[in-house]
């Protein structure tokens, strides 16, 4: 039986946020090419809600809220949290 804790589609899931949020932070390459940025900001949010709907009805309660409420730095916190555990 897999747990969420080793689920490789959690992780996939985690992998993907920590990219948008990264892709979000990188000034750099937003002020560079401005369009560029842009789409690999929708390609990375569209894996990410493919992976979303993927995991639909697994998720736990708390993480499914925030994801549904795109709060993806606190989903991201709280897969790393499941994690540690």
């Amino acid at each position: 039986m897999t747990t969420q804790k080793n689920n490789p589609q959690l992780e996939t899931l985690a992998g993907l946020l920590r990219e948008r949020l990264a892709t979000i932070a990188d000034h750099e390459f937003r002020d560079r090419d401005p369009e560029g940025h842009l789409d690999s900001l929708r390609t990375v949010s569209e894996k990410l809600t493919q992976a979303h709907q993927n995991l639909s009805g697994t998720l736990p309660p708390r993480l499914e809220h925030f994801m549904t409420g795109c709060s993806y730095q606190k989903a991201l916190s709280f897969i790393e949290e499941m994690f540690k555990e």
